[in-house]
């Protein structure tokens, strides 16, 4: 048995075409965050499970709530705006189906669709997330960004998640300004410091990584924005912590 589960937070756009990629799954959690749009109502209409419960900015804590209550052995996250394919859907299938005792958990690549475009190159253009796993075998970490602690050999799936994130600048820009409150938060928690340098060096030398080393230039404008944007996110998450710091020096 298998159970997806998806976290939520006014994804009235997205949520219809991601419930749909994943109906074949035993069973289907939607765990929301307080939506104030209609993903709440559309879910119900499909088969998934829907429970309202607040993220209090903690993903990590938000996908262990979905952990505890999934039923089946296998647990699968998607995003609602990620698309589980075809092919990816017959992959796990089969690992699923077959005698598997070696494994617990599975590594999906992601393609990245922005403004349209596919990309291939720079910070995004080989991601592989740790997205399938026993139940059991582990727990999620981190405010943002979070990763699954999973216990046990894992292993590579082929095909790739469809991931439609961002569909304007604006939309970018709010959800970098949203998730560096959180990341600032919790390096400032774990009393991780920051200097001038770092805030200004870092992004740049992003950017360069991005842009020229990856690539990312061969996604043409898309590419260029990803660039920036993620560059920008780093000089956010530095420049949040050192006011973090110096807001505590005053105090």
């Amino acid at each position: 048995m298998i159970s997806a589960v998806v976290l939520t937070k006014n994804e009235e756009k997205n949520i219809v075409k991601c419930l749909a990629s994943i109906e074949w799954c035993d069973e289907i959690l939607v765990i929301d965050d307080e939506s104030i749009d209609k993903t709440v109502d559309l879910a119900k209409k499909t088969k998934a499970h829907v429970y309202v419960h607040p993220k209090n900015d903690d993903f990590s804590s938000q996908r262990n709530f979905g952990l505890e209550k999934a039923k089946g052995e296998w647990v699968l996250f998607v995003d609602a705006d990620e698309r589980v394919s075809s092919a990816l859907w017959y992959e796990i299938m089969q690992y699923i189906n077959a005698s598997i005792k070696d494994y617990y958990g599975f590594y999906i690549k992601r393609n990245d669709n922005l403004f349209g475009k596919v990309l291939e190159h720079g910070e995004t253009g080989n991601v592989s997330l740790l997205r399938l796993a026993k139940k059991g075998a582990g727990t999620w970490s981190g405010s943002v960004h979070e990763v699954w602690n999973v216990k046990g050999n894992t292993m590579q799936l082929k095909n790739y998640l469809e991931h439609y994130p961002h569909k304007t600048v604006e939309e970018f820009l709010k959800d970098i300004n949203y998730y560096t409150d959180i990341k600032a938060l919790e390096l400032y928690r774990d009393k991780i410091k920051v200097f001038w340098p770092t805030i200004i060096f870092l992004p740049f030398g992003k950017f360069i990584l991005n842009y020229f080393i990856k690539r990312g230039f061969m996604d043409e404008v898309p590419g260029l924005v990803l660039a920036l944007m993620m560059s920008f996110h780093s000089f956010l998450v530095r420049a949040k912590l050192w006011l973090l710091w110096q807001k505590d020096n005053k105090a």
